[in-house]
Formats: C-alpha cells, sequence, structure tokens
C-alpha cells in the first residue's frame, strides 16, 4: 500500500511539476491544434492550443513503476507494460508531429495507424499467450472463460480497440484524462485485492502492476492541472494512445480484458457511436443518428455545456467503477 501511494504522489509531482516546462516549450515550437472544421462551434476557441501534451505525463506513467519496483522480485509483467504504453504512445507521436508538420487536423493517415498498432498488438498477445495463457476472468462469477486459439486474435482486437477509443474519447477538455484518472485507480483497488489472494512471485507481478496504476492515476491527476476547462494543453495521440495502451496492458496481464467494458465504457461509447454514425450514414445515403459523432460532441451539440459534459461522464465512470470493485470484494 505505501508504495501505491508513492506512485501516486511521485508520479503527480512529476506531471505538475512538468506542466511549466513542457507548455511553454510546445508554445515555442509553435505545437498549437488545428481544429476540426466540422467540430462544435465552441472548439474554434482552441485553436492554436499546444498539443502533445503528453509529453508532460507518460514518462512518469512508466518510468515510477520501474523506479519503485522492489528491489530482489521478479520484473514479470513490468516491461510489457511499458512496452505497450510508450509503443502506443510513439505511434500518436509521429501522428501528432504530422499534423502540427502539415498544418491540418489530419496526421497518419488510417491505414498508417492501424498497420503499426495491429503489429505491436500482435507482439504482445503472442508474449501474453505464452506468458499468461488463454484464460481470461470472468468478473463477479468467479470463473475462467478459455479461449483456446482465439485468444490471440480476440487480445489485437481489445489492445487496439481500447487505444482507439480512448482516441476517440479525448475530444473535451479534461475528459480522457479524468476518466482514465479514476479506472486507473479503480484498477489499483482491484488488483490490490486480486493480490492479496495470491502468493510469491504471482504476488510480487500483481503488486508491480498496482505500481503502474497508481502512476497513472497520479500523473493524470497532475497534468489535470493544465487540461481541465480552459485546457492550457492538450494531450494528443501521444498521450490518449499511451493511456489506452497501458489500460489494456494492465488488464492483458492480468486476465481481466472482460472487465474493460464495465470500467472503460466511456471509451467504448465513443468508438461505438462512431461505427454506429459511419455506418449508419453510408446505408442511408447521408442520413444520421447522432448530431455529430464520437457521443461526447452530440451532448455538446445538443446544447449541453462542454464542463457538464465531461462531469457527466466521470461522475458514470466513478459509478461503474464502483461496481466493478464490488466484484472483486469478499
Amino acid at each position: 500500500m505505501q508504495r501505491l501511494i508513492w506512485s501516486v504522489l511521485i508520479a503527480f509531482a512529476v506531471s505538475l511539476a512538468l506542466g511549466p516546462v513542457v507548455i511553454p516549450w510546445l508554445k515555442k515550437l509553435k505545437m498549437g491544434s488545428n481544429e476540426y472544421e466540422l467540430g462544435p462551434a465552441t472548439h474554434k476557441v482552441k485553436q492554436g492550443t499546444p498539443i502533445m501534451g503528453g509529453l508532460i505525463f507518460i514518462g512518469a506513467m512508466a518510468l515510477v513503476p520501474l523506479a519503485l519496483h522492489k528491489p530482489g522480485t521478479t520484473w514479470r509483467f513490468l516491461p510489457a507494460t511499458v512496452v505497450c504504453t510508450l509503443g502506443f504512445g510513439a505511434i500518436g507521436f509521429v501522428d501528432d508531429f504530422l499534423k502540427i508538420h502539415n498544418k491540418r487536423s489530419l496526421g497518419l493517415t488510417p491505414r498508417q495507424k492501424m498497420i503499426p498498432q495491429i503489429v505491436l498488438a500482435i507482439g504482445l498477445s503472442i508474449w501474453a499467450y505464452r506468458s499468461v495463457g488463454p484464460a481470461l476472468i470472468v468478473p463477479f462469477f468467479g470463473r475462467e472463460w478459455n479461449l483456446g486459439w482465439a485468444y490471440i486474435p480476440v487480445m489485437v482486437f481489445i489492445l487496439v480497440g481500447v487505444v482507439n477509443s480512448a482516441n476517440l474519447l479525448d475530444g473535451c477538455d479534461g475528459l480522457l484524462a479524468g476518466c482514465s484518472m479514476i479506472d486507473f485507480a479503480a484498477l489499483a483497488l482491484i488488483l490490490l485485492l486480486i493480490g492479496q489472494a495470491q502468493s510469491g512471485e504471482d504476488a510480487e507481478a500483481t503488486y508491480n502492476l498496482v505500481l503502474v496504476c497508481g502512476a497513472g492515476a497520479g500523473a493524470l491527476l497532475g497534468f489535470l492541472r493544465y487540461n481541465s476547462h480552459p485546457a492550457m494543453v492538450f494531450m494528443g495521440d501521444s498521450g490518449s494512445f499511451a493511456i489506452g495502451g497501458a489500460i489494456a496492458a494492465v488488464a492483458l496481464c492480468t486476465r481481466l480484458s472482460l472487465l474493460l467494458p464495465i470500467i472503460c465504457l466511456a471509451m467504448m461509447s465513443s468508438s461505438l457511436s462512431d461505427i454506429i454514425q459511419v455506418t449508419y450514414f453510408k446505408a442511408t445515403h447521408g442520413k444520421r443518428v447522432f448530431k455529430m459523432a464520437p457521443l461526447q460532441h452530440h451532448f455538446e451539440l445538443s446544447g449541453m455545456p462542454e464542463t457538464r459534459v465531461v462531469n457527466m461522464y466521470r461522475t458514470v465512470t466513478a459509478l461503474l467503477c464502483l461496481l466493478a470493485i464490488l466484484g472483486f470484494t469478499a
């Protein structure tokens, strides 16, 4: 528990300290956002706000757990989570850089984004298949679901899906950072409960992931100082991809991937609404289900202030995370 608290505090302090360094640097390099021309009118004032703010918290998320790792204990899971966080974050960084370089709201093409994501997800899924096994924990039922040969493609779908869902949720000030902070906190508590029932290297490996979650929660709490409305900096794809990668990696290592639709419902709603909108638009030759997708923008265009949308998403996320924690209490 002490190491968990330290991971939160140190990651928080690092993010808080890096903000005044990174934000002026991004402004100096003219790393300003290019708002999507068809987006909500209220977002036009955000034109030029620095992006790549993920640089403020990614380092803390990846390095604090390594620094707090207990000497002489297993390193199991830590390298995989760091690779997943930094690997997906690097893809997002390239996308952000191209947006700035090309002075437009689009960076990498969908194909250029997906190929490296799938390659990284395949590598991580193969590693998990060999190291963790093909069975997933079924929440609330205390049972396992052995996927067998289907494990690798299912995990690839989940990894890529979570990363891109996190990216789609990042559309309002403090929305993704706030919801993900709650997700990390909930995962930390769940893993503490799981670790108490384990022993030996299994318990040590689980507690290492508790540090990952604690660092994620602390780093994002510090980042919210600069990302809450009105945002001084946006995390960009580098930050959203890294967040999605970290959450998916923790679930992958602990066999808790089936828990993600509950605690990450905010992310899933954004991706599902986007899929529904595009599919319906094509099938009906121009008709729409939502005023705009992802879903958070539909609420904005319906007259709900951005801050209220963010608070609604955070509240729902917190309630669902409490429900998820109940599934692992005696």
